[in-house]
């Protein structure tokens, strides 16, 4: 997790720590041919594609659906998508493979609005009955909301407000924020970055999160 995104400091993700990991889990594949390996490996590849496009050239965060998707490398993504079919093909699929299945979702669409967000749904679902956590069931709320609108979405992060899992969590209340925007709601959305700025330690994603409480005073 620290190669794809830094815990603190100065920069979003850390290629060398990726770079490293991939080669590893390629490594751990021969030795150990298990489906969730295959999975931890396609799920790495796919983060991994798409790090060109994470931040912009003065290293700012760049959301997933405003990433210019031609930067995204197609020939890792080809071979993610190998291991992930692999995977799928055991009897039982871990959190791994389903996490893997998200990402694929992702990088099949062309642009952000034809993201098959009702599939995501889906895989966040069983990813729920894999690996229950407020963090699964925060991503499940996002992705209804992409899906259905704000209203739903934040309908669902209610009943998490209060987990002391997410209490110190920003993207809990960056995610908060996000769609209180959309749906119009700005002060609880400016209340929300602002909660979500008092716990973020990387820069780029506290300068992300400033963007947007200046944007809010506009």
């Amino acid at each position: 997790n620290e190669g794809y995104s830094a815990s603190s400091g100065e920069f979003h993700t850390r290629g060398e720590l990726t770079g490293e990991a991939i080669r590893l889990g390629r490594l751990l594949c021969e030795l150990v041919p298990d489906a969730e390996v295959f999975g931890l490996v396609a799920l790495m590849l796919f983060h991994e594609s798409r790090r060109p496009a994470r931040t912009d050239r003065a290293g700012d965060l760049v959301l997933l659906e405003e990433q210019d998707r031609s930067l995204w490398d197609r020939t890792m993504i080809g071979e993610a998508r190998d291991w992930l079919a692999r995977a799928l093909s055991a009897a039982e699929v871990g959190a791994y493979t389903i996490q893997a299945a998200i990402s694929a979702e992702h990088a099949a669409a062309p642009s952000a609005a034809e993201t098959n967000w009702g599939q995501i749904v889906t895989w966040y679902e069983l990813l729920m009955h894999a690996t229950p956590s407020p963090i699964v069931e925060l991503n499940r709320a996002v992705a209804i909301a992409m899906r259905d609108g704000p209203e739903p979405g934040l309908d669902l992060i209610a009943r998490l407000d209060g987990r002391k899992e997410l209490a110190g969590y920003h993207l809990f209340h960056a995610a908060r924020g996000e769609l209180f925007r959309r749906a119009g709601k700005l002060d609880e959305a400016a209340a929300a970055f602002r909660e979500a700025l008092s716990h973020a330690k990387q820069e780029p994603e506290r300068r992300f999160l400033e963007q947007r409480l200046r944007e809010l005073m506009v």
